[in-house]
């Protein structure tokens, strides 16, 4: 079985290295591609040739809210709006403790919305429960 990938869209170099860091503390081998702005994501979920030759979707995105060039929540529509995408299990990981931006996320269809520890340790927690739910329990439909 080959592992999925994990499609990360953050633009924090920090926030970039800190998940790297806890996806090796929870021994969660997925390959992680990063995304720094929501087009940079777009442009890597719908790629024409990866589309036209069915080649394979991330097993889940996680999607910060501020990103360059398109936000999150952008990135989260044009994901729901194209027949491809629409499934894919999307989990904000944003800093925003706003109820907006919550609301805001599940109103345009995330799967989850977490809000990213400070320390560590408790973000490595995060990421490990975070991993063992969506990568081993979540089922989703194949198309």
């Amino acid at each position: 079985m080959t592992l999925k990938t994990i499609l990360l869209v953050e633009d924090n170099p920090s926030d970039i290295d800190l998940t790297k860091r806890a996806f090796i503390k929870a021994q969660i081998m997925n390959e992680l591609v990063v995304a720094e702005d929501g087009q940079q994501a777009l442009d890597f979920l719908f790629n024409a040739d990866q589309l036209k030759y069915g080649g394979e979707l991330p097993t889940l995105v996680l999607l910060d809210i501020n990103l360059p060039k398109l936000d999150g929540f952008d990135v989260l529509k044009a994901i729901r709006g194209d027949k491809h995408t629409h499934n894919l299990p999307v989990v904000f990981l944003s800093s925003s403790t706003e109820e907006r931006d919550i609301k805001q996320a599940y109103d345009l269809g995330a799967n989850s919305y977490i809000r990213k520890p400070v320390d560590f340790y408790q973000f490595s927690a995060v990421i490990q429960s975070l991993g063992q739910y969506w990568l081993s329990i979540n089922e989703t439909p194949s198309e």
